[in-house]
């Protein structure tokens, strides 16, 4: 099956970032803005996919989409969730779901940063963390969505053996990805090279990396 995403052109002004502010967890926060993503514990995953069952599989950061779809696709018998800070991608890959009535596949507009007391302890077999926000300056720190809180979250919920992908374009965020891995202690990994090891859909981000000869980092890992 293949999607004709001529029938859903993306929206004129499709904004690529949102509010700084919006990345950082409720608790931070002195007032809930009005935009901000709704904070939740529990879900009805009947009222989330057209299948009914839970996730097993999360795309965090999931933007326009592109990776969620095609993991939907190529995955019929696996459930993904995608979860995006921004507004306007949510919508739109709602309304692509909703039109080729995919059973297996979401999207929540929510902060990872709030964490992920919905999904069900040991239950998700692989997490995708795939180009996210950098946030490269230090005052910054506090924007980036995985840190030692989520990493834990992560092993939370994924099954013992479960596998979470790491993705970035940056050598800085790539060796402090390796940083917060090696103090949890969490998980073993691997730093791939070699695409068949990889395995996965393309984001439209490793699209753009490839055409433009940039160099992008990928680590594999196993939750101990």
């Amino acid at each position: 099956m293949n999607i004709d995403f001529s029938k859903y052109p993306l929206p004129k002004r499709f904004r690529h970032h949102t509010a700084a502010h919006l990345y950082v967890p409720l608790s931070l926060m002195k007032n809930k803005p009005d935009y901000y993503p709704p904070v939740f514990d529990k879900l009805d995953w009947n009222q989330v996919f057209l299948n009914g069952k839970a996730p097993d599989l999360i795309d965090i950061g999931c933007g326009k989409g592109s990776f969620l779809l095609e993991n939907a696709l190529q995955n019929p018998d696996k459930n993904i969730i995608g979860i995006e800070l921004r507004k306007q991608p949510v919508d739109w890959i709602a309304g692509v779901i909703e039109g080729e009535k995919l059973q297996n596949c979401a999207v929540l507009w929510y902060n990872i940063a709030n964490g992920m007391g919905f999904v069900e302890s040991n239950s998700i077999e692989k997490i995708f963390y795939l180009f996210p926000d950098p946030w490269p300056k230090r005052k910054h720190l506090k924007r980036r969505a995985f840190n030692n809180e989520s990493i834990n979250e992560f092993a939370r919920v994924l099954q013992k053996g479960g596998e979470l992908y790491l993705a970035t374009d940056l050598e800085e965020i790539h060796n402090y990805h390796l940083k917060v891995l090696d103090k949890s202690g969490l998980f073993s990994y691997k730093i791939i090279d070699n695409d068949d090891e990889w395995n996965l859909a393309v984001t439209n981000k490793e699209k753009f990396c490839r055409a433009n000869d940039i160099e992008f980092y990928r680590i594999k890992c196993s939750k101990l």
